[in-house]
């Protein structure tokens, strides 16, 4: 089985978030860059499947040079190449086409990614690809099972999970808990520096979106404490000010 997976290069969760040039531009500047927490779960997955059925796993990622130690990180960890499409990933149709066209080069069976960057939170690119190869996509799948070529899953739905069955080829936008992350161990960390890392050119440059302005959200306000006994206030504040009743 052929299997690739899709990461993110995307800011450490704790990294101080600011912007440049008018707030038009993020500033890496001492930012911690990570796999997309939801894409090391896919990962995860890929690699035990891997081992339990054979064939292949590939990793990729729209990006440019900085985003190599990412996937050299997805190499230890236990994918067996690598492929960076070499470009800054404008938006996420402009990601799935990139997705689409290396996928259906690569004859892929199975194609994972996280549910959604934590960057940019869209959610979108597994359903583009599906749409852009013809495949069935599902999100988010907590469990991910191969028998064959029937795909078995549980996908979460607002109130519980909806238990799915599938034929390969498809696509899965992964979340926990699928797999447990996997730590790279020193013979992962030493192999990944011998294993294939491809860097391919993008096949479009065409975008659909694009960025006008980045805005923080607004500092938190002081706290306001309500006497236990004061129910009427408590109901006011919660009313005018809060605003959720």
């Amino acid at each position: 089985m052929k299997i690739l997976v899709c990461i993110t290069h995307v800011p450490d969760t704790t990294s101080k978030i600011q912007f440049t040039a008018e707030n038009t531009k993020f500033d890496i500047t001492g930012v911690q860059f990570i796999i997309g927490p939801y894409d090391d779960y896919a990962l995860a997955r890929a690699v035990e499947l891997r081992d339990q059925t054979g064939g292949k796993l590939t990793v990729l990622n729209v990006g440019e040079a900085e985003t190599e130690p990412t996937l050299r990180k997805a190499l230890a960890i236990g994918a067996d190449d690598a492929i960076r499409v070499n470009s800054n990933p404008k938006d996420s149709f402009f990601v799935a086409k990139q997705i689409a066209h290396y996928a259906k080069e690569g004859g892929y069976d199975l194609i994972l990614m996280g549910r959604e960057s934590i960057d940019f939170n869209g959610g979108m690119v597994h359903g583009m690809v599906g749409e852009l190869l013809g495949m069935p996509s599902f999100s988010p799948v907590m469990k991910l099972d191969v028998e064959g070529t029937t795909v078995k899953m549980a996908r979460e739905i607002e109130g519980g999970k909806e238990m799915l069955e599938a034929q390969l080829p498809l696509i899965a936008g992964c979340q926990e808990p699928i797999a447990e992350w996997k730590i790279p161990n020193m013979r992962g960390i030493m192999s990944a520096r011998t294993k294939p890392l491809n860097v391919v050119d993008p096949v479009t440059e065409e975008t659909q979106a694009e960025t006008q302005k980045y805005q923080l959200p607004p500092a938190k306000g002081a706290v306001k404490l309500v006497d236990k006994d004061n129910v009427a206030e408590l109901v006011k504040l919660l009313k005018n000010d809060a605003k959720v009743l």
